[in-house]
């Protein structure tokens, strides 16, 4: 348990930072599988929408901190790459 003051306030900071980044994480994950699942269907109209909600959602998240740069264009970058696959696999 804490002992200090400025200790009790870091407990603080880091539960609400802790929800703050949980809420961004989950919602780059929950997009990502919609767009992904999508694409596998073979609703490609779905899917670039998705894509388009998803990397928005990752540049906000990189821009907050949740994620290094590179790791948000990666998120992206494979998202398309799957995207483009399951659309060639499925024509």
């Amino acid at each position: 348990m804490a002992n200090s003051k400025s200790a009790l306030k870091r407990v603080r900071q880091a539960v609400r930072r802790t929800d703050r980044n949980k809420t961004l994480r989950t919602r780059v994950k929950s997009l990502r599988k919609k767009t992904l699942e999508a694409a596998e269907a073979g609703n490609a109209e779905e899917a670039q929408s998705g894509m388009k909600q998803l990397a928005s959602a990752v540049d906000r998240a990189t821009l907050k901190g949740l994620y290094h740069k590179n790791k948000g264009a990666n998120i992206k970058s494979k998202t398309v790459k799957a995207i483009k696959a399951a659309a060639g696999s499925g024509s």
